[in-house]
């Protein structure tokens, strides 16, 4: 089975679809993100309600064209103990190299946010959309009741360094839909810039879901800080860099789920990139 077919395929399987965020367990002092009846700590280190998902514990594939590595279960890569946290289902950090890319594939009933962190990537659709994403850009598809597209290095001699973003929505086959927007580097230097909510305030793009995403660069030993409500949750990604969270230790790759945590503090050890999402 070729990567495109097999794509195609995962897109339309029941494990892509939205599903009742009925998987989440608690386990020990830590959360652990699998479902109803399995139980595993493989790739897993716990700190308090800090659970840290190791960078080189991900799913990785090297398909000379692609260096892919996989936070959850996607494609080929499945582990039962890591298929999703709250309705963050995806978080995808791709490589690809130049004049290469995803063919044309379909996807729906999913929340599609594309982070880029170098180059450019080219994105078609059959909504008619047509653009180059670079850093700095977010990208926000909504792919309700379908959507097809394609996504290609667009230089022929740079590389280019994206994490691709997948969040459950709160509805089944909602219109298809489109949105990208910039945030300079000066919005996002030393604090947490809202990039995507559900209702697009403050200038984010809008998802369908009780999700707020945030993007923050870090230069060494600034510090960025959140405070989450209650009963709300966090995923932090370490995009770039060296960071510290609350007391836990995070390199470049790694993220963590976080629970029963009040206040979040993020302090960086050399110049560093992390999205921050906060979840119902």
């Amino acid at each position: 089975m070729t990567f495109r077919n097999s794509l195609t395929k995962f897109a339309r399987s029941k494990e892509c679809s939205a599903q009742p965020l009925r998987f989440l367990r608690f386990c020990g002092e830590g959360v652990l993100f699998a479902p109803i009846g399995a139980h595993s700590r493989q790739g897993c280190l716990r700190s308090k309600m800090i659970t840290i998902r190791k960078s080189e514990d991900r799913g990785h594939f090297d398909l000379g064209w692609l260096d892919t590595y996989h936070t959850f279960s996607f494609d080929q890569y499945y582990d039962p103990a890591h298929m999703h946290f709250r309705s963050l289902r995806v978080i995808n950090e791709d490589r690809v190299q130049p004049g290469q890319g995803f063919p044309t594939h379909s996807h729906r009933d999913m929340e599609i946010i594309t982070y880029i962190l170098s180059g450019a990537l080219e994105h078609r659709d059959s909504m008619g959309n047509g653009s180059v994403i670079r850093p700095g850009d977010v990208q926000r598809m909504t792919a309700g009741t379908g959507v097809s597209h394609s996504e290609f290095n667009a230089s022929d001699t740079e590389p280019v360094h994206l994490l691709q973003i997948w969040i459950l929505p709160n509805a089944r086959n909602l219109p298809p839909g489109y949105e990208q927007k910039a945030f300079t580097d000066e919005e996002r230097r030393g604090k947490l810039r809202l990039i995507a909510s559900d209702d697009g305030r403050e200038g984010s793009v809008t998802i369908h879901q009780d999700a707020r995403v945030y993007a923050t660069l870090l230069g060494a030993e600034q510090r960025a800080e959140h405070t989450l409500a209650e009963n709300r949750y966090a995923w932090l990604q370490v995009a770039r860099g060296a960071i510290r969270l609350n007391e836990v230790e995070l390199k470049q790759g790694d993220g963590a789920a976080v629970s029963n945590e009040t206040r979040l503090g993020i302090v960086a050890r050399d110049e560093a990139e992390v999205l921050l999402f906060d979840l119902a």
